[in-house]
């Protein structure tokens, strides 16, 4: 563990809106606490990143591949129509990136997310069955947390 991670602390706003499902070996893997849609956020492991030229070539590498391998499992697992994926930072400075996954039959569709409707936060039988979906397709990249962290998270 290098000394900008052993820094890394999430920032309280995503602590606040999600929950933790694990690590990658870069980021840390997020689930918006919004039922309305499947999302989920990566969180680079880095002090003071808020820009993806602020992580290392390597970082930068491990990043996208974090990035594409989520995306590609998000699809498959939750059949997606089509997958937003996005960076933006107006709210929140650390560096993150939202994987959305989307149907043309989804309430916001064709717009964005943000704002479309108000959270509505998953039960503890939702989360339980994302865990066990992502678990069993990505236990070799991802390092979950205990299921019962993340379904205390909620409390």
């Amino acid at each position: 563990m290098d000394e900008l991670e052993l820094e890394f602390e999430l920032d309280s706003r995503l602590n606040n809106d999600c929950i933790t499902l694990g690590d990658f070996p870069l980021c840390r893997l997020l689930l918006m606490n919004d039922a309305n849609y499947p999302w989920f956020i990566l969180v680079p492991r880095r002090a003071e990143a808020s820009e993806i030229y602020h992580l290392s070539p390597a970082d930068q590498q491990q990043f996208l591949h974090e990035s594409s391998f989520l995306a590609e499992n998000l699809h498959d697992v939750f059949n997606a129509s089509k997958m937003n994926i996005a960076a933006l930072g107006n709210m929140v400075k650390q560096l993150h990136i939202h994987h959305v996954v989307r149907y043309e039959s989804d309430s916001a569709w064709p717009a964005p997310v943000w704002g479309a409707h108000p959270a509505v936060p998953y039960t503890a039988d939702q989360i339980h069955e994302i865990h066990q979906k992502l678990a069993l397709m990505m236990t070799d990249e991802v390092d979950f947390v205990p299921e019962q962290s993340a379904l205390d998270q909620t409390g």
